[in-house]
């Protein structure tokens, strides 16, 4: 079985879909289907449901990937560790909500395979940062990706999918989304972002009734706000940090449920910058370590 196959496992499983395994891999979607069906023949089982419009991957595709996670990014730093050290600055953005998320793995990892590289942190909204890049202001950045795919000038490597959910105030009781909307003000996130635009998408098509709207370009303020029992909103899960201070409900939309792809983006020539891959191996490696929490919670 070649490396190859597992390193396109952990990209079905980062991007949730092998079209997006097909463009972090720089291959054709017929390719990964092949590696997956090649990988499902050596262990004799099924790695993915099948039923449905997309393959969903089983819990024996997690079990496997994080199996073999280790052993690749071993194998990876023996690798590293017979080249040229990686040295230099990188000027990485990272937008607020996903700061608590990685920034203290990837300084971790970092200062442990790489302790002469340098990294220089920017905040900042997804279009700010994306700009950013673009302008050659700041090296890479992680950002929400348009629903578009986003420029074509610049490198997009899919590391997290974040499903979008309701809040709703603690002491609500309505279990059904629309009869939420019914009860309460719905607040807005900005619509000028990714995720407040697919939320307003959502909502424009699934529920038939507002009562009224606010908005703001806020999370914490608008889990603030609902905690309160002032509205409902469709957002990002909230930071566990966030909900101790102000505790929401947290409801599920189901398979309607709007999904941000959270995407590392660079330039283009930056394709062979050692510095620049380091941190998108810190960042894979951070957020792995995430997705293997979140599945070890849910189970």
């Amino acid at each position: 079985m070649k490396i190859e196959t597992f390193h396109t496992l952990e990209a079905v499983l980062q991007t949730g879909t092998f079209a997006g395994a097909a463009r972090q891999a720089n291959v054709t979607p017929s390719a990964v289907s092949m590696q997956m069906k090649q990988l499902e023949l050596y262990l004799g089982r099924p790695l993915f449901d099948r039923s449905g419009l997309q393959a969903r991957p089983s819990a024996l595709a997690h079990e496997v990937s994080a199996t073999m996670r280790q052993a690749l990014q071993n194998l990876e730093a023996l690798r590293a560790g017979s080249s040229i050290a990686v040295e230099g600055v990188v000027r990485l953005g990272v937008i607020e909500s996903l700061q608590p998320v990685v920034l203290p793995g990837i300084v971790r990892f970092v200062r442990e395979r790489h302790p002469r590289l340098e990294l220089r942190l920017i905040r900042g909204r997804s279009s700010s940062l994306t700009a950013a890049v673009k302008a050659g202001e700041i090296d890479a950045a992680l950002v929400a990706q348009p629903p578009t795919g986003g420029s074509a000038r610049l490198r997009w490597t899919p590391m997290l999918r974040r499903e979008l959910v309701l809040i709703a105030p603690p002491t609500s009781t309505e279990a059904n989304v629309a009869s939420l909307f019914r009860l309460y003000d719905w607040i807005r996130y900005d619509r000028n972002t990714v995720s407040g635009a697919m939320a307003a998408q959502y909502v424009g098509t699934h529920v038939p009734e507002i009562r009224g709207t606010l908005e703001f370009d806020s999370a914490p303020a608008i889990v603030a706000m609902v905690s309160g029992g002032l509205g409902v909103s469709v957002v990002q899960t909230p930071d566990p940090m966030v909900l101790q201070g102000y505790p929401v409900r947290i409801v599920r939309l189901g398979r309607a449920a709007p999904v941000l792809t959270m995407a590392l983006v660079t330039r283009k020539a930056d394709d062979d910058n050692r510095s620049v891959a380091a941190v998108r191996d810190a960042m894979r490696h951070t957020l792995a370590g995430v997705q293997r929490h979140a599945v070890a919670t849910a189970h």
